[in-house]
């Protein structure tokens, strides 16, 4: 009933009673209603009680199935964690819950909570013991590019493609330095791909391009890179936007297991199917869901609701029959019985 009600429209528990005693005839079908639909203090109760680790594990299985029945996943799988700002308590830190999304599939393959006081870096080893990413590109944030998780997305038999910032200092100034003195000389001591995006006019007038340096580890960063499993080459992107007169630029770096021959063009694509985590997972959440403005608090049922929030979005998302939002959807859902058939997929 939760989840119905969530695909269906509702963000808290007094909206899920509503939606369940609006719908109880049809939920008969399939039910047992002997004293009819719970109070809201009652789905309160049980989902503060309910074992998040366990109904974390049904869901992955779930989304494991899903993907199973897509023909499996394939191409870039964009690994972010992103935190429940509503679903905060006194003193405590807010819900923060690391995803991994398939930007090929629209589809969202696991989830783990971080641990209280902890982070993602040692919640993202836990989610790719879920996956089945074989062949798969994996990218990661800043905050994940680190050894350990390198060595894990390797023998999962995937690639990575992992941001390098100040949080590793000397392999970023020394991959930097490089980059510099490579373009100044115009890379003629160095075997490179490049790859850019022509300049397009994006929203609010923006014009904007992309352009793309991928380069084996040179010998004298070797050594510094000696700890990082299967690492093979190191890739620049340098982003241009243009606003009216103003012009400004971003320069990122990143580490990969790519090889040189996958060409440039292979870093551009990854990177910027990275950017689907936030804007069909992170981004639907917050608009489709309002996820951030919910006040459910409570021992376990933030972390459960978020659950369920992201079930009901990978079914939203899946179903492809009308052409509307994921607040549309939900509405549609809400009204019509059919059509909520339809994206439960019954």
């Amino acid at each position: 009933m939760a989840l119905c009600a969530v695909i269906g429209g509702a963000d808290h528990w007094t909206e899920v009673v509503e939606f369940a005693q609006a719908r109880q005839t049809w939920f008969a079908k399939f039910l047992e209603l002997p004293n009819g639909i719970p109070s809201h203090d009652t789905f309160a109760r049980v989902f503060r009680l309910i074992d998040t680790e366990e109904l974390e594990k049904a869901c992955n299985q779930w989304l494991c199935s899903v993907a199973a029945h897509l023909g499996g996943v394939r191409g870039v799988v964009a690994i972010d964690g992103k935190s429940v700002r509503g679903a905060k308590e006194a003193n405590k830190h807010p819900l923060h819950i690391v995803s991994a999304w398939a930007s090929q599939s629209n589809l969202l393959l696991g989830q783990v909570r971080t641990a209280e006081k902890s982070n993602e870096i040692t919640a993202i080893p836990e989610l790719l013991k879920l996956l089945s990413i074989q062949g798969c590109i994996v990218t990661i944030d800043a905050m994940g590019c680190q050894k350990a998780i390198a060595a894990d997305i390797v023998k999962a038999q995937a690639d990575y493609v992992l941001s390098l910032k100040s949080n590793h200092r000397h392999l970023c100034a020394q991959v930097r330095s490089w980059f510099d003195q490579s373009l100044k000389e115009n890379f003629s001591h160095q075997a490179h791909s490049h790859y850019m995006l022509e300049p397009g006019t994006a929203s609010h007038g923006r014009i904007e391009s992309r352009e793309h340096w991928l380069i084996e580890v040179p010998e004298h960063i070797q050594r510094a890179t000696k700890y990082w499993t299967n690492l093979k080459t190191l890739a620049m992107v340098r982003r241009t936007r243009q606003v009216g007169d103003k012009t400004s630029e971003e320069i990122h770096y990143y580490i990969s297991s790519l090889p040189l021959s996958a060409g440039a063009h292979i870093i551009a694509h990854a990177v910027r199917s990275h950017w689907a985590v936030e804007n069909a997972l992170h981004w639907s959440l917050d608009v489709g869901f309002r996820e951030d403005a919910c006040q459910v608090r409570k021992d376990n049922a933030p972390a459960n609701l978020a659950c369920l929030r992201r079930i009901a979005l990978t079914q939203l998302k899946q179903e492809t029959g009308k052409k509307l939002g994921i607040q549309g959807k939900r509405r549609r859902a809400g009204w019509d019985t059919g059509y909520l058939e339809t994206v439960l997929n019954i």
